[in-house]
């Protein structure tokens, strides 16, 4: 089994504590703060606290299943209202008894079926993942982590940060930083279990991580794994989504309810750079659509990758749409692109990004920003 690495508290980036003093990021992340400080119980654990009258498990129409889902749904709202107005101690929430069916059952039991056929991203590829056919992400039936441990140079509100790598990918992006574990080797992690992957995430927790962060590769074709190893998961910790956001609607509403902080990759301002770029298809309405969606349940943290020659197509509408949908993010502008995977093996293919960035271009990326009175500076 993984064991996440040992990291000690006092390795914190200097900036990590004092993040917190400042009142705009306490505000515009003020339900994740609470979770992270053990105030409010993390959205799962009271997603385990809504009852069902019957075993999601046994009903074969999916029909059947989203109508239940619903209506736990609006039973969540209620008692997420209630949670967030009178619990200020996540561990006496945590007393109180869980019912043999949940919310969270019926969200597994959706995500089964959206396993296979395959429709847990937008892309629909249909795959029988259950009788062990991948999809276009590589992933079949197995949940394949690559590594675990306590990461350190993410965001300053999120380290150390409890960050599970998982195998594959929907996208095939030419200049992917981690394409050994999302497209050449993506089968090449260690199979766990959803009862291993809730241990990996409570031995993160107890050794300082402020939240589980699911990333990869990309974390959406293991949406059944992730909700499943909640069942088993006994400590309150965040749950952050580490995302490209190409998930299907129906994806997108079996997460709503159990995320505690987004942190959304919006990559590209069209759907041209994104084919070309990263081989899907309709990127922009999917991605902002789910992003949308994202933000208006909870707290979020939008990532942007400056790449060269792309300002005007591509970071330019991406801050502007940023600015007039999702204006209680904050936004991360991204200056770490380098050339990787295949624009290093075919430089004159991908001419345009076969470099790093300049500093007139990152410049102007904040400039753009500060023109759309952006807070991205407290996170960057």
């Amino acid at each position: 089994m993984i064991e996440p690495d040992m990291l000690e508290v006092f390795m914190l980036r200097p900036d990590a504590l004092t993040v917190w003093e400042d009142e705009e990021v306490k505000k515009r992340l003020s339900w994740y703060h609470s979770v992270m400080v053990d105030e409010k119980p993390a959205k799962f654990l009271i997603a385990r606290r809504v009852e069902l009258e019957e075993n999601p498990y046994d009903i074969t129409d999916e029909g059947e299943l989203w109508r239940i889902h619903e209506k736990a749904s609006r039973e969540f709202e209620s008692v997420f209202k209630e949670v967030a107005d009178t619990v200020s101690s996540a561990s006496e929430f945590m007393k109180r008894p869980e019912p043999r069916y949940s919310y969270l059952d019926v969200k597994i039991a959706l995500a089964r079926r959206l396993m296979d056929p395959c429709r847990l991203c937008e892309r629909r590829c249909m795959a029988r993942r259950g009788s062990g056919q991948p999809g276009v992400c590589l992933v079949s039936r197995e949940c394949i982590v690559h590594s675990a441990f306590l990461h350190l140079g993410e965001e300053a509100p999120l380290v150390p940060s409890g960050t599970i790598f998982y195998g594959g990918c929907n996208f095939k992006c030419v200049f992917c930083q981690n394409y050994d574990i999302s497209q050449v080797n993506a089968r090449g992690g260690q199979v766990v279990s959803s009862m291993e992957l809730a241990r990996i995430q409570k031995a993160l927790r107890l050794r300082g991580a402020r939240n589980i962060n699911h990333v990869g590769g990309e974390p959406t074709p293991h949406i059944p794994f992730i909700l499943e190893s909640w069942k088993y998961l006994d400590v309150n910790v965040p749950q952050l989504w580490n995302s490209n956001m190409y998930m299907s609607e129906e994806s997108m509403r079996l997460l709503l309810d159990v995320i505690d902080i987004w942190l959304p990759d919006l990559k590209y301002g069209n759907d041209e750079c994104a084919w070309r770029l990263s081989k899907v298809r309709n990127y922009w309405a999917v991605a902002t659509r789910n992003i949308k969606l994202a933000h208006d349940s909870g707290d979020m943290i939008i990532r942007h990758l400056v790449l060269p020659n792309h300002l005007e197509c591509c970071t330019r509408p991406v801050l502007k749409w940023i600015a007039g949908n999702a204006p209680r993010a904050l936004v991360n502008v991204m200056d770490q692109y380098h050339p990787e995977h295949l624009v290093l093996k075919y430089p004159e293919k991908y001419r345009e990004i076969a470099r790093r960035l300049r500093r007139e271009e990152i410049l102007e990326a904040y400039r753009i920003a500060d023109e759309y009175k952006l807070a991205y500076r407290q996170v960057s």
